[in-house]
């Protein structure tokens, strides 16, 4: 009912009845089959009016075709706006964004590094990340420099790129970076510097077992909603009974969960403590207001307790309205309680806390207290992919591939513990094509992290490749990483985006890098955003080739 500013939110292809005394607003990318629908609801007449809202900017014939349906359907006066919105990105949290793309597996990393790859199907690529990019920095408003690696993915979008905001630049008239539009961007009194790197610079952290809590949800479940199995108990099954099924419980991790804000890019240790820490508050809160009430000879909770406590003292006054605030804080509590337990299990039952120190060792040449042999042979440490991930890191990260006798060895105990060898096929083809330089990538590696309750895993802070490659350009420091880097466009938001795809341990690497840095800010960008099991799945195709 427009009279109350009621909306009804409907898909484009879903079937809709006319409602000819309502406007319409449409909000949808470009595509030709989006288009022709469009077309087919103005020829149907089904709305009074329509403000069309594109995600990306509209070429010109599919404007063209909009206008000529419009005419042929006597509706060029109910067509009340075109938008391009300039949108074409998804903003996962205040720093940091994704492509949009609804099929996500056409800019992935294996579409990218695809052996048989045409050059259209690149260019097509090329072109839907540059599109984003452009789109993210019109709604930025500012105007980037460019750095990028050479003879990779990135260059290709780097020159890309910078031509499309040259030729936008050079029309004065119809700009998007003057005027009001420039003065619109948060940051526009500093130049954004853009740093494009290629996903091939590093395939060890995406593989990595983490540590950090929004990156082990990531890893383990899925955000933002996390779905568990809720524990069955300890009561047992009767005879001949059917087995009790699991009740499934969604947990949301939003950006209002005040809890998830302050601890997503904690050490897990740390997170179980703060929970049982802000428990411990909660009971001793809610043990206040208990007393309070039991004083005054008051029970229930109803709403006339509730006016009796207000009334009586100004000290039961301000208990009682922390109520609603207290039952807030108890649900956040018991929501990540559950989430928490739930990653614990995980990490008991697939020693995850020896995975990722021993990941740590390797990356960081330290010295290995359990041969990776016993490692893998370990039928309690790990699923069949946790020992896969686990090989490919050290497979990487030697300067020196292993001998052939020692691989075969290698192979063998991967495939008792139930392993997919795929994966492996690929690396080491893409290990021979000089991809990668481990000497430089890894040197002086050491993640992040705290102690796992009674057992220390004491590693220093470092920084991941691209932290260390933002930290050469940012500060302008002589390094071989990053010397040969191409330079596009001439000041200081501080941006990196990764083609072929991203993760939560680089994005949460980089937050905390900054932290360091007064006045900087830092924004993680990525063609697509994958956990270790979807980025093992593309190596594993792309090893089956």
């Amino acid at each position: 009912q427009r009279n109350k500013l009621q909306t009804l939110t409907k898909l484009l292809h879903s079937d809709r009845d006319p409602i000819p005394d309502v406007p319409a607003i449409y909000f949808v990318m470009p595509t030709e089959e989006n288009i022709d629908r469009m077309c087919q609801d103005l020829r149907n007449q089904l709305y009074e009016s329509y403000y069309l809202n594109f995600i990306s900017a509209i070429s010109r014939s599919k404007l063209e075709d909009i206008a000529n349906a419009a005419i042929g359907a006597n509706a060029v006066t109910q067509v009340a706006k075109v938008f391009d919105q300039y949108l074409n990105f998804i903003t996962l949290e205040d720093d940091m964004f994704v492509l949009c793309n609804q099929n996500k597996e056409l800019v992935s990393y294996r579409a990218i590094n695809r052996p048989d790859i045409t050059d259209t199907e690149m260019e097509t690529i090329m072109d839907t990340i540059v599109d984003s990019l452009f789109c993210f920095f019109v709604t930025l408003g500012a105007i980037p420099i460019i750095r990028c690696s050479r003879g990779t993915a990135a260059e290709m979008v780097a020159v890309k790129l910078d031509k499309k905001l040259r030729e936008n630049l050079r029309d004065a008239r119809n700009s998007l970076f003057t005027g009001d539009t420039l003065g619109a961007g948060q940051f526009s009194f500093q130049r954004p510097l853009l740093v494009l790197v290629d996903r091939n610079i590093d395939l060890a952290t995406p593989l990595h077992h983490t540590w950090t809590y929004q990156a082990l949800v990531h890893d383990d479940f899925h955000l933002n909603r996390v779905n568990l199995e809720e524990s069955a108990g300890t009561e047992s099954t009767p005879a001949g009974a059917r087995p009790k099924k699991k009740n499934k419980k969604s947990y949301d991790l939003s950006a209002s969960d005040k809890f998830w804000q302050k601890h997503k890019g904690s050490p897990f240790p740390e997170v179980a403590e703060s929970v049982q820490q802000e428990l411990e508050s909660y009971r001793a809160q809610e043990d206040e207001v208990k007393r309070l009430k039991s004083i005054m000879g008051i029970e229930g909770e109803d709403e006339g307790a509730i006016s009796m406590l207000s009334d009586n003292t100004a000290k039961l006054t301000s208990a009682v309205s922390s109520l609603p605030e207290l039952l807030e804080k108890k649900r956040l509590i018991d929501l990540h309680t559950n989430v928490a337990t739930a990653v614990l299990e995980h990490i008991k039952s697939r020693k995850l806390d020896v995975y990722f120190e021993y990941e740590e060792k390797i990356m960081s040449k330290s010295t290995l207290d359990k041969s990776l042999l016993d490692m893998i042979s370990d039928p309690d440490a790990g699923t069949p992919e946790d020992k896969m991930r686990l090989f490919l890191i050290y497979y990487i990260s030697s300067a020196q591939a292993p001998s052939e006798i020692d691989l075969e060895q290698y192979k063998k105990a991967l495939m008792d513990a139930g392993c997919n060898l795929a994966p492996l096929s690929y690396i080491k083809q893409w290990k021979l094509t000089g991809n990668t330089e481990p000497n430089i990538v890894f040197r002086n590696y050491v993640s992040y992290t705290s102690s796992l309750f009674l057992k220390n895993l004491v590693l220093k802070q470092q920084n991941l490749p691209v932290t260390r490659i933002l930290d050469n350009l940012m500060e302008m420091k002589s390094n071989p990483e990053t010397d040969d880097y191409r330079y596009f466009d001439p000041k200081m938001l501080r941006g990196m985006f990764v083609v072929g795809g991203g993760n939560y341990i680089e994005y949460q690497n980089l937050i905390d890098y900054i932290k360091g840095k007064q006045g900087k800010h830092v924004l993680y960008g990525c063609s697509e955003l994958f956990n270790a099991t979807q980025f093992m799945k593309q190596l594993s195709q792309l090893g089956q080739k």
